[in-house]
């Protein structure tokens, strides 16, 4: 069995085409991995979701340790059986939800008590815990338990949230031990501050993760204090290791992320914006809910290499959305999902070829254009 190792492939700027080889199969970098919160991706069969372009998908260990519970999931074969998914899975570590959704938290330095938001049941997750669920439901990259905090926020806060995630990180490491054909990635914490998330890199890099994540960001800062952070602290991580930034995002979060070094991405957005009724292409967001497509006979877009977006017209989909009938929203995941994965399989290439900035300049440009004239 082979173990995870990454393979940097080309470099264009800090952009970076790289790949992940999993004994479930390979990653191919900048990737963008749609979230099965609780064992699916909403309104998507699983083959469906691998045929948008996806090469893995990110579980919610907070979700699934609650519900169906990480013992059960293990006793019925693990989360790839379970779900029916064979390729590869990322599962967070539970710190985001429990920190945004939990009830009633108390947070030790053991780690975090908390009631669920489904029962008021207790619980209490550590690192230890963490690593122990994410094991049990079979996960091929596991991450630390760190404490995510909203921003904007004060330094003395900043700092001690940081501290506590790097304490954690070292005993998320030795409970993760040597496990083989798993990956344990670290994560950077330190809010807006650079000499914060300077602290934080040094200290993971010193405890030696297979990768590197991004946390704390995409939390209520502006995208533009986003990527000033990302500017100042991808440049710290190692180049041999995969780079991820947690929950984001939309895509041009996720373009400018590219432009800055980072290789992993995942957010609900597609997902949740299809269910909304908005749809990504490369015209930019289309909102179908507006009454402009009610009498428009034309596809969403008729250019688009996704069938979906040939399929039916724009009438069709707006009915559909309208109408709240499930179809819309299984259309609009799918059309959102596809459109990401081409977005970052069009950076490859573009990394691949040198020729990342115009890549970047006409995906910006067709974005700005915006949708076609209405009828």
């Amino acid at each position: 069995m082979k173990q995870v190792s990454f393979s940097l492939l080309a470099s264009d700027g800090q952009s970076r085409r790289g790949r992940i080889d999993t004994p479930r199969g390979e990653i191919n970098t900048p990737a963008f991995m749609p979230v099965g919160t609780a064992g699916t991706v909403k309104a998507m069969y699983p083959e469906q979701v691998r045929e948008t372009g996806a090469d893995i998908l990110l579980g919610n260990t907070y979700h699934l340790m609650l519900r169906p519970g990480a013992e059960r999931v293990a006793a019925l074969g693990g989360l790839h059986v379970f779900m029916d998914w064979q390729r590869p899975i990322l599962t967070d570590s539970g710190g985001f939800q429990v920190m945004s959704l939990a009830k009633l938290r108390k947070l030790t330095e053991q780690g975090v008590t908390f009631r669920s938001h489904i029962d008021g049941s207790t619980h209490e997750l550590t690192p230890e815990r963490s690593i122990e669920i994410q094991t049990l439901l079979d996960s091929d990259i596991i991450m630390q338990l760190d404490e995510c905090i909203a921003l904007p926020a004060e330094r003395r806060e900043m700092e001690r949230a940081m501290e506590l995630s790097l304490r954690w990180a070292d005993r998320s490491k030795t409970a993760f031990a040597n496990q083989a054909n798993r990956a344990l990635f670290g994560i950077v914490q330190g809010g807006d501050d650079p000499e914060l998330r300077a602290r934080s890199a040094a200290g993971l890099k010193s405890i030696g993760f297979d990768g590197y994540a991004v946390g704390g960001l995409a939390v209520g800062e502006p995208q533009a204090v986003m990527f000033r952070v990302l500017d100042e602290i991808v440049p710290e991580l190692p180049e041999d290791r995969p780079r991820y930034l947690m929950g984001v995002g939309k895509p041009d979060d996720i373009l400018g992320g590219i432009e800055r070094g980072i290789d992993m991405f995942d957010c609900v957005h597609p997902t949740r914006a299809g269910r909304h009724g908005h749809a990504y292409t490369r015209f930019g967001v289309i909102n179908l809910k507006n009454a402009r497509h009610k009498d428009d006979h034309r596809p969403l877009d008729e250019a688009s290499p996704n069938a979906n977006c040939r399929r039916w017209s724009r009438a069709y989909l707006h009915h559909l959305v309208r109408t709240e009938e499930i179809l819309g929203a299984m259309v609009l995941s799918q059309i959102n999902l596809a459109y990401y994965q081409e977005l970052t399989s069009g950076a490859r290439a573009a990394i691949a070829a040198g020729t990342m900035t115009d890549f970047a300049a006409q995906t910006r440009a067709a974005w700005a254009a915006g949708d076609l004239p209405a009828l």
